[in-house]
């Protein structure tokens, strides 16, 4: 089990080390970033991801494909998702998937993606900014996302003072997390 994580974490470090060094704007989204946040605040409540999802501009994409085939990644487009596998014989699970920044991730999400510059510099990657990220999160809901926003609302970095910075429908899901913590 303890590998798996290592592995997890081993394949964020590369890709960004490789978009790094090719100059390619990326933040890091996803459980990822819901981890790097809650362990400002507790690392004890930090939960492990098997994804690794980055946020690329698309008109980056050949950058960044350039980049991260360099370092060992393996270029796929799987049932409408770009994606990275960790190698030749990776599974899907074993990749690097990729949000476009300022697009809808599924033609009916509420929101697009956020850009890349709603981003910061940690001593590790760049990090999707926690409003942000709560909008991404929030727009997807799926059950994933919605465990994500109530870490997030647990260790305190999120609470219903938020629901004034969110569109209507946003705010509404919100809430609904707020009021049924357990689902």
């Amino acid at each position: 089990m303890v590998r798996a994580v290592e592995r997890v974490r081993e394949r964020l470090a590369r890709a960004v080390a490789a978009l790094e060094k090719a100059g390619v704007s990326y933040a890091v989204v996803g459980g990822n970033a819901v981890a790097a946040w809650v362990s400002r605040v507790d690392e004890a409540a930090v939960r492990n991801t098997q994804d690794v999802d980055l946020l690329l501009r698309r008109s980056d994409l050949s950058g960044a494909a350039t980049a991260l085939t360099a370092a060992g990644f393996v270029q796929r487009h799987v049932a409408g998702v770009e994606m990275f596998l960790d190698g030749p014989n990776a599974k899907a699970r074993d990749a690097v998937r990729v949000v476009f920044a300022g697009e809808k991730v599924r033609p009916d999400s509420v929101a697009p993606a956020p850009d890349v510059t709603e981003s910061e510099q940690t001593s590790a990657f760049r990090l999707l900014n926690l409003e942000a990220l709560v909008r991404m999160k929030l727009t997807s809901f799926r059950d994933k996302d919605r465990t994500h926003l109530r870490d997030l609302l647990e260790v305190g970095l999120i609470g219903p003072e938020w629901c004034g910075k969110l569109a209507p429908q946003l705010a509404a899901r919100l809430q609904q997390l707020i009021d049924t913590p357990e689902g």
